[in-house]
């Protein structure tokens, strides 16, 4: 895959190339997406878009098509079809729904696909640009944790590269440039902690929905802002680290840095550390991977150190977060588990949503899922090929559902 060499001027401009980059954004509608295409607007001349996914929200969908000049708008509800087909009526844009047209949007010949689709939803059509030999900027989590390692042999075997684009891998990616691999000795993911950092247990067990859904410094979508009062998209940080980074269990901490000001920090073998600080803006990491290996200058807030004047670091209390000790046990059973694990979060998650369960029994019904089938040694053993991982998937989905049934 071709990469753009030439440095950056401290200015928008483009690639330093005759050619556009062909790009398609997966979750166009998202927050993600949102910030993606935010980035493009800056930037009119380095990138041709493609195609644009999203779900209900169709008039934003229709609009950044045409804004942007798409070839494809998809929207991954089938009912939304004629919707969506009137509102671009006459604009040349070709309009897809379904399940089955957002997995293809994966296999439209881009330079790079931008994969911001939340939960398991993005797997399939990210890991088809990838068998395509497109870069893919990942900021769907939910692809490395049930299917890291499948993930990782696509890109190499077919030449594509994955680019974090969550903050906290961006900031460990952007550490390890220059860096010897064998020189990490370990890697600080911070946590803000969420909506409820300063709840005690005793508290946290009548917690709502609308109470778990406001983030004290980031603008992010419910389902993401909930399983960070959790900690369960901490935890599911945690093994995309492993599998973005090829570390082990053992190497990766987790501390609550109130600020979010530092994204995340390796510690390398001479007892020196990198740490990677920016403003809570998406925009830095989206951009870092768009523009890799590149550095464009950016229209962002400029921190003022001596304004922010202190840091602070916690560990975060385990009785309080199980989802931190869950991923351990995804990452000491490995094999499928990790596709089961995110699987029994998404589904516990629209339980407590729905208001079936309350915010504290999402993590048990997890484990629940996770004891049951960690004792089939075939979640172990069999192949990580992708029939195998969807397979997982929709089984514990099903257990999951099973085990709310109960409650």
């Amino acid at each position: 895959m071709a990469l753009w060499g030439r440095p950056w001027p401290l200015a928008w401009s483009g690639l330093g190339c005759c050619d556009m980059k062909r790009i398609s954004i997966l979750g166009a509608t998202g927050s993600i997406g949102q910030s993606t295409l935010d980035i493009l607007r800056h930037d009119r001349d380095s990138f041709d878009v493609c195609a644009l996914t999203g779900a209900r929200n169709i008039h934003q969908l229709a609009q950044d098509a045409i804004e942007f000049g798409a070839s494809y708008a998809i929207t991954s509800v089938d009912d939304l079809y004629q919707p969506l087909k009137e509102l671009l009526a006459g604009t040349g844009v070709t309009v897809m729904a379904g399940r089955a047209a957002l997995v293809e949007a994966g296999d439209l010949p881009v330079d790079l696909c931008v994969s911001a689709i939340v939960g398991a939803a993005g797997l399939e059509p990210g890991y088809r640009a990838l068998a395509r030999g497109a870069d893919l900027a990942l900021a769907n989590k939910e692809s490395m944790v049930a299917a890291g390692q499948l993930m990782k042999q696509t890109a190499r075997k077919h030449g594509g590269q994955l680019l974090p684009v969550d903050s906290e891998h961006s900031a460990i990616f952007q550490a390890l440039q220059g860096e010897a691999r064998q020189s990490v000795e370990r890697v600080i993911i911070t946590a803000s902690g969420g909506a409820f950092r300063d709840w005690s247990l005793a508290q946290l067990q009548s917690a709502t929905p609308a109470q778990a859904q406001t983030h004290p410094n980031w603008d992010m979508g419910q389902r993401i802002t909930i399983d960070s009062a959790s900690m369960f998209n901490k935890a599911l940080e945690v093994i995309e680290a492993k599998e973005l980074f090829d570390l082990s269990p053992g190497q990766i901490e987790v501390v609550i840095h109130p600020q979010s000001l530092i994204h995340s920090i390796v510690g390398f073998c001479d007892a020196g550390m990198m740490a990677h600080i920016g403003p809570h803006d998406m925009r830095h990491a989206i951009a870092y991977a768009m523009y890799y290996p590149n550095r464009p200058a950016l229209p962002l807030a400029r921190l003022d150190l001596v304004k922010i004047g202190r840091l602070d670091f916690m560990e975060p209390d385990r009785a309080k977060y199980p989802a931190l000790d869950l991923a351990d046990q995804v990452m000491d059973q490995g094999g499928l588990m990790g596709a089961a694990f995110n699987a029994a979060k998404e589904t516990a998650l629209d339980a407590f949503i729905a208001g079936q369960i309350g915010f504290l029994t999402m993590s048990q019904v997890v484990k629940r899922v996770l004891d049951r089938l960690s004792i089939d040694t075939a979640a172990k053993s069999d192949p990580l090929d992708l029939e195998n991982i969807l397979a997982m998937d929709a089984l514990a989905r099903t257990v999951a559902g099973k085990e709310i049934d109960k409650i």
